[in-house]
């Protein structure tokens, strides 16, 4: 089936009482995962949700809710370091803070797939300018991390149009061809559903 028609098809689902996430399921063959990390950031043209935002940065910012390296002793506490993470979507951080940001919150930050990085996260230059195009960049960025041979990423919301959905889950199935160690040949098949739908195989 066609990804449209997979969507319409969807959509004749019983409608909840919540907006319903739309996600695409890749499964993979022929990777061995153990051996080959499979790691992307995929900018997608429509945005899903805000993301909330948080800073490990020198100076205190108006546009994140952020901490300065003054205060990072208090996140030795490992219920507070685990509420925080849990609590932010996304983490950035000034380049010079790396190290410390590493040591005090990558035991944590690192298996949920939250620490900065230089692809999306790391600032080079501390400024209102440049932390507010980033957090515009995360808003319409999803990070791909792959740790089993299925990777479920959301592509938008039920009540966002089917243009937007499509487009946004044609970016996000490229992003990921592209991460596979030999593209198309690793994916053995490639599935759209809501939440609280069953899948419905597609045709990529």
């Amino acid at each position: 089936m066609k990804l449209q028609e997979a969507l319409l098809e969807l959509r004749k689902n019983e409608k909840r009482k919540f907006d319903q996430t739309v996600e695409i399921i890749v499964n993979l063959k022929g990777v061995d995962l153990k051996r080959e990390a499979i790691n992307a950031v995929i900018n997608i043209p429509h945005k899903i949700k805000d993301k909330k935002v948080f800073g490990f940065l020198n100076n205190k910012s108006d546009l994140v809710k952020s901490i300065s390296k003054l205060d990072f002793p208090k996140y030795s506490d490992k219920k507070l370091l685990k509420r925080l993470v849990k609590e932010y979507d996304f983490f950035i951080a000034s380049a010079p803070l790396m190290p410390s940001v590493a040591t005090t919150f990558g035991k944590v930050l690192g298996p949920a797939g939250k620490m900065p990085s230089p692809q999306l996260g790391v600032l080079m230059q501390e400024n209102d300018n440049v932390i507010k195009e980033l957090v515009e960049k995360i808003s319409t960025s999803i990070k791909i991390r792959a740790k089993e041979a299925s990777i479920k990423v959301p592509v938008g919301k039920e009540s966002m149009k089917d243009d937007e959905i499509l487009a946004n889950a044609l970016a996000v199935y490229k992003g990921i061809e592209n991460a596979l160690p030999t593209k198309r040949d690793n994916v053995r098949n490639v599935l759209i559903k809501l939440t609280m739908s069953k899948p419905v195989k597609v045709e990529m």
